[in-house]
């Protein structure tokens, strides 16, 4: 049990949280090995909120960093009009301490009179975009085909997994 009083466990084959007397089952599933210096998602695209991320995923002072810049840059694509974000990287992977984050954002709906420049500026290695939200956000369209490269382990060319997230409207 963590300081928290929250208990990781195992129930049927989900991972669960029990929470002053709740459980909240979690989708994300449990990593797994296909070669690389880390364990990784399972193949396939799987649905995740936040809250979710935020339970499984920030369990160190720098993974709470990459978080909190995840948890901005989506707030600024959802004030734009994106309902959906692809999360990869190894932010979603075994790897105590990530260096960051990649996501792909769904186009559909996206006022881009609402968008922060910072979404569309890759010059320098995307820098921009990492000083201020840690992380990289490409567009997904038919000009960035995105979704399919997050999907293969760059250290062995395995088929992995990412996660999907609905994000609420503001």
């Amino acid at each position: 049990m963590s300081s928290t009083g929250t208990l990781r466990r195992r129930e049927k084959g989900l991972d669960a949280i029990t929470q002053h007397n709740n459980i909240v089952v979690l989708m994300i599933p449990d990593l797994v090995d296909v070669g690389g210096p880390w364990k990784v998602l399972p193949p396939g695209i799987h649905p995740a909120t936040v809250e979710e991320v935020k339970s499984v995923f920030v369990i160190n002072s720098v993974r709470e960093r990459l978080f909190d810049g995840f948890v901005l840059g989506t707030t600024a694509l959802a004030l734009a009009g994106c309902r959906t974000v692809y999360l990869d990287g190894s932010f979603v992977t075994e790897k105590e301490t990530p260096g960051d984050y990649d996501v792909s954002w769904d186009t559909t709906g996206v006022d881009v009179a609402k968008l922060d420049s910072v979404f569309l500026d890759f010059t320098d290695s995307r820098r921009f975009q990492k000083d201020k939200f840690l992380g990289e956000f490409f567009p997904e369209s038919a000009a960035f085909a995105v979704l399919a490269l997050f999907q293969i382990d760059k250290y062995t060319g395995a088929r992995k997994g990412i996660l999907k997230i609905t994000l609420s409207a503001p």
